[in-house]
């Protein structure tokens, strides 16, 4: 459980497993937002999967909060459509550390603002990008500790 910034009361969170060609992906979160995207360490899919199948939720889909639904989603079209990806809404983020305020917050939320789909920066790009041209060093640590 996690708590939230609002009372500290605990979230109900829940996860999903989506097989995709990468691997199992474990997705965490709560009515509220996605807490945590774990992506596998080694492929496990045989060579030549399908798309459609390979991109389908094998654990949790039982009772999915709304923004795992999207993240599923959002995560199925980016394997198997990836043009579809900027017609879904990106779900909400709920994870402790996108909640306080801080540099790494910064960070991820330039990244996931203003970095387009498929676009490499430096780690010394993305701290111009988010107002600190100095912190290069500083956004390899928020990457290293990103939840999604």
């Amino acid at each position: 459980q996690v708590n939230s910034k609002q009372g500290g009361s605990a979230c109900k969170e829940k996860q999903v497993v989506l097989l995709s060609p990468v691997g199992k992906i474990e997705i965490s979160g709560c009515e509220t937002g996605v807490h945590e995207i774990k992506l596998p360490k080694v492929s496990l899919l045989p060579r030549g999967a399908e798309c459609s199948v390979a991109c389908e939720v094998c654990e949790g889909a039982e009772d999915m909060p709304e923004p795992l639904q999207q993240c599923t989603a959002w995560l199925r079209a980016y394997f198997c459509e990836p043009a579809t990806t900027e017609t879904l809404p990106l779900p909400a983020f709920h994870h402790p550390l996108l909640q306080r305020d801080s540099f790494t917050r910064r960070v991820l939320w330039t990244l996931l603002k203003d970095v387009k789909l498929g676009e490499a920066v430096s780690y010394k790009q993305l701290a111009d990008l988010a107002g600190n041209s100095r912190a290069a060093r500083a956004v390899g640590g928020a990457m290293r500790s990103n939840p999604v």
